[in-house]
């Protein structure tokens, strides 16, 4: 029998026996269930029909529910039998039959339909607990053995195994267990159902829920006794294909076949490989399901187990040396086995590709990085001979470099160390306590919601007329008073209970001789409670006036219908794998969370404004209507994240927009809506961004604050009336000013590099004395053409042409260290070359030799003006950048006066030529004489100090500045 027979066989024996089937609920809980993070088990969606706070669409119902539980995770691989995600059978009784006409039931379908040998069929009970006062299930047993099993196949076993509780509170009750022998081929012959053995192998549990388990360990009647059967569809699949392993079952063994394929190995090679395909089926099935559910990777929550089994199949994959990319081939293979059953699967194909194929690429180098480091701790911790790493280790793998805490104590494990969890787990809460901040429920603590459910109880629940109507003349069916609150029950009621992101109306109530404002509105279920602050006497049985605030509504109306479309708009621009993963819906604003990897960039969030603000100015009608809910399902309305349905559902469509479940309240027209301005975009966790966003009257405000400031910055730019065009005016100024500070720099360098050119030529190397050692060319050329000295006497800095080759190149003369290439050359003592280095150089004679004249003609550029240029533009001077760059400019400027500027620089270094001639201070004086003063006369006049008049040393051929 293949897993889909099973699953028909079961459903429909039930089925046949007055049940209803209902549909597979989510793997993420509703909302109103915030005990567990994932569905781990069938009875979970029923929880408030268990606990009498809502009504069941049918007293029997049965189903086949998707489970996925993390207990046993790290025995998921070793054993045959443990799995993380798996799918629950289950037949429900709400208050209509018990242990009586269940445990008949069960051995008629384990022995009639499922054809099992009633000899190998073993049964456990309750026997009882202490602790909870209670004794074993002598009504069970008995029932048990007017089926025919004999009392030596009916264990006994303690509260650990047979006494089911969802969780650490709520609905519970004894168990019976139902099991195979599969005989002493799979056990030895002492073992017994309750052994943690692959002989007996428990296949069907019958839960007789009873009691409510409150937080102090008490236990309390629920209003009604209730069923809850459970039988793993694995399991069962297992045994009724005669397979060793659950891994073996039409269910898993084509991933298991996959494996082999991708890796050349085979299944049952050795340990090592059996355990890491194992591993990877389970894991890959489960990412499948979580991810087509709305769950996605992160390091918070459901998001975290999500991550936690991906990174742990991701691991094993190295382990097989899997090729690129093969945790999309696991899941396609998934969405093909199980899409028939589960046809959210095929739906979700994209959104499942996407995710496992980023996971995969992102943890690949969080794998790379954090195994090489923790083979290195565990090479320290072999050659220091300890059989553990230091807790404060494994917290840096994991909060340093992301490596998985439960991953580094899974790999210690096989190399025989282990870590120090409590050490570990210090060091967690040492880090929490840094991040933690305040925390509270929506309406106060569960006390305060157990009061409320308890209340709602004691009458018949309310119509909401709300979204007919914001008024309505009512009674009230329940009321309870306390320091000036009142917990009221209305018969009719048009305020909106929070629920679906959409906070809870405000308003008032009027009776004669007093008013009371709403201060919440508690859902509950189907039903609800309003909380009052009274203004005088309130009595049950008064007739009282309900009246919702109208502006407030409205408001929350628009953003809830706005959130819709930025929903659309996200997916039609990013991709269907956007899904709702959170929302506010407020009278001031709505907030929006959407699955997606990666921050939107500012043309993404001015697209998907822009569609949505498209959508409001077509004025698209909005309409709702209640249908079933597989009906909806097929007309493609989505279900949003964490919400409860029921199979009547109500749909709320924009007209050629948008289809989704929603019992929110919401405009009729998207005209309504007005504007719509996305104010916010940020990380909400890991892979869930948010969206902050205005609409209305709000939007508008926004909008005239950003005009009002947009015109402000227009009159600073000295454009009010088109602030763009100022604003464009100012960045090309800005652009044209940077581009000159480039160009000064660029000019300041190139001087900075001719000095260093200057003085690597000062070091040429020459001998001491006059004349000794000179080239023959240069000693015997004192009167040729091509060997005269520019510049006068032996004592003043000049240039020479020299000979290389036939070529002719500059040589500096004049300095301690580079002998003059004419006549008339002598050494300078130290003093005197100081002095000299001491002074700006007065130089202004023409650079090419042979030119046969020491004074510049007119409009050649002053030796020390060249000096003065260079000291002003070091780097940090203010006035470098501006003078180089307009230096020229300004020059040409000065029309004549410019002549007069370079000559009297020419007079100037000819003065001090003639009297270098003279020798000693005579030398000095000349120097000092006439025409230099002339000089300083010119440029105090002519502003030459300022460097805009001044040029870049250099002269070109006929001694002219090629700046001029």
């Amino acid at each position: 029998m293949n897993s889909n027979e099973i699953r028909a066989t079961y459903l429909s024996f039930f089925e046949q026996r007055g049940h209803l089937i209902v549909p597979s609920a989510s793997l993420v809980p509703a909302a109103h269930d915030p005990s567990v993070l994932l569905t781990t088990a069938g009875m979970q969606p029923f929880k408030p029909y268990f606990l009498g706070r809502e009504k069941p669409p049918s007293p029997r119902v049965t189903d086949v529910q998707k489970c996925f539980r993390t207990t046993d995770i790290e025995e998921v691989g070793n054993t045959a039998r443990h799995l993380t995600f798996f799918e629950m059978l289950g037949n429900w009784s709400f208050g209509d039959y018990f242990k009586e006409e269940s445990i008949p039931m069960g051995w008629e379908l384990s022995t009639a339909g499922f054809g099992f040998d009633p000899d190998q069929i073993w049964v456990t009970v309750f026997g009882g607990d202490d602790e909870l006062g209670l004794g074993p299930d002598t009504e069970a047993i008995e029932i048990w053995k007017a089926q025919g099993v004999p009392d030596e196949r009916i264990v006994r076993l303690p509260r650990s195994e047979n006494f089911w509780q969802a969780g650490p509170t709520g609905p519970c009750g004894p168990c019976s267990e139902m099991y195979i022998d599969r005989g002493e081929r799979f056990g030895g012959p002492d073992e017994r159902p309750g052994d943690d053995t692959d002989r007996f192998i428990e296949y069907w549990n019958h839960v007789f829920m009873t009691y409510d388990l409150g937080e102090d360990g008490s236990l309390k009647p629920l209003p009604q006794n209730n069923i809850d059967t459970g039988m793993g569809l694995e399991r069962m699949a297992a045994i009724l294909q005669d397979v060793p392993s659950v891994f073996d079952t039409d269910l898993l063994r084509p991933l298991i076949d996959l494996a082999e394929e991708l890796s050349g190995r085979s299944y049952e090679q050795d340990a090592e490989t059996t355990r890491a395909m194992r591993i990877i089926a389970d894991h890959s099935r489960g990412t499948t399901f979580l991810i087509a559910d709305g769950v996605v990777p992160s390091n918070e929550d459901r998001g975290y187990i999500l991550r936690r089994i991906m990174r742990r199949a991701i691991q094993q994959g190295r382990v097989l040396e899997l090729p690129s990319g093969w945790l999309e081939r696991f899941a396609e293979l998934t969405i093909e086995v199980m899409g028939e059953t589960y046809p959210e699967l095929p739906a979700e194909r994209e959104n499942v590709i996407r995710w496992v194929t980023d996971e995969q690429e992102s943890f690949g180098r969080t794998l790379d990085r954090g195994t090489a480091l923790l083979e290195q701790l565990i090479a320290e911790a072999e050659e220091a001979g300890t059989s553990w790493i230091a807790a404060s280790e494994a917290f840096k793998l994991h909060d340093t470099y992301g490596f998985p805490y439960d991953l580094t104590k899974e790999l210690l494990a096989e190399r025989g160390l282990s870590v120090d969890d409590q050490g570990f787990e210090e060091l967690m809460e040492e880090q929490r306590q840094r991040a933690r901040s305040g925390i509270a429920t929506a309406h106060g603590s569960e006390d305060r919601h157990s009061k409320v459910s308890e209340f709602v109880a004691t009458a018949p629940p309310s119509r909401f007329v709300g979204y007919e109507t914001l008024r309505a003349s009512t009674g009230l069916a329940a009321l309870q008073s306390e320091n000036g609150r009142a917990l009221v029950k209305l018969e009719e009621s048009p305020f909106y209970a929070e629920g679906g992101g959409q906070v809870a109306d405000s308003g008032v109530l009027r009776w004669e001789g007093g008013e009371g404002r709403v201060a919440d509105v508690y859902r509950v279920g189907e039903d609800q409670a309003v909380e009052v602050e009274l203004s005088g006497e309130l009595g049950l049985g008064t007739r009282v006036e309900a009246e919702v605030e109208h502006e407030t509504r409205h408001a929350t109306m628009r953003n809830h219908t706005a959130t819709h479309l930025l929903h659309a708009a996200l997916r039609e621009r990013l991709g269907t794998h956007v899904r709702q993963a959170g929302s506010a819906v407020r009278p001031d604003k709505l907030r929006f969370d959407f699955t997606h990897s990666a921050a939107l960039s500012e043309e993404e969030l001015g697209a998907v404004e822009d569609r949505v603000n498209e959508w409001i100015k077509a004025s698209r009608p909005v309409r709702w209507i209640n249908m079933d809910r597989a009906e909806a399902e097929r007309l493609g309305a989505m279900a949003l994240f964490g919400e409860k349905y029921g199979d009547w559902v109500r749909v709320v469509e924009v007209d050629a927009v948008s289809r989704e479940l929603c019992g929110g309240t919401h405009v009729a027209n998207t005209a309504e809506i007005g504007i719509f301005a996305i104010v916010s975009e940020g990380s909400s966790a890991a892979n869930v961004r948010r969206i902050e966003a205005l609409t209305g009257p709000a939007a508008i405000d926004r909008f005239r604050s950003q005009s009002a400031a947009l015109r402000e910055a227009g009159a600073l730019l000295g454009s009010p009336q088109d602030p763009v065009a100022g604003a464009r005016r100012a960045a090309e100024r800005l652009e044209q000013l940077s581009k000159g500070a480039q160009d000064a720099r660029r000019g300041e360098l190139a001087g900075q590099g001719a000095d260093r050119a200057e003085r690597r030529g000062r070091r040429v190397a020459r001998p001491r004395g006059a004349g000794a050692g000179r080239r023959p060319e240069a000693a015997a050329g004192a009167g040729r053409p091509g060997a005269a000295v520019a510049g006068g006497g032996s004592g003043s800095p000049r240039w020479g042409r020299g000979r290389t080759g036939g070529a002719g190149r500059l040589v500096r003369t004049g300095s301690r260290r580079a002998r003059p290439l004419g006549v008339g050359g002598r050494t300078r003592g130290r003093r005197a070359d100081r002095r000299r280095r001491r002074r700006p150089r007065r130089h202004g004679a023409g650079r090419r030799a042979g030119l046969g004249q020491a004074r510049p003609g007119p409009g050649s550029c002053a030796r020390g003006d060249r000096a003065q240029a260079h000291r002003l533009s070091r780097p940090g001077d203010a006035d470098s950048r501006s003078g180089l760059r307009l230096g020229s400019d300004r020059l040409r400027d000065l029309g004549p006066e410019r002549h007069s500027v370079a000559a009297a620089g020419g007079d100037r270094a000819a003065g001090a030529s003639v009297g270098r001639r003279t020798g000693g201070g005579s030398r000095r004086r000349a120097g000092r004489g006439r025409p230099a003063a002339e000089a300083r006369r010119h440029r105090g006049r002519a502003g030459a100090r300022d460097p805009a008049l001044l040029c870049r040393a250099g002269g070109r051929a006929r001694g002219t500045c090629r700046d001029l």
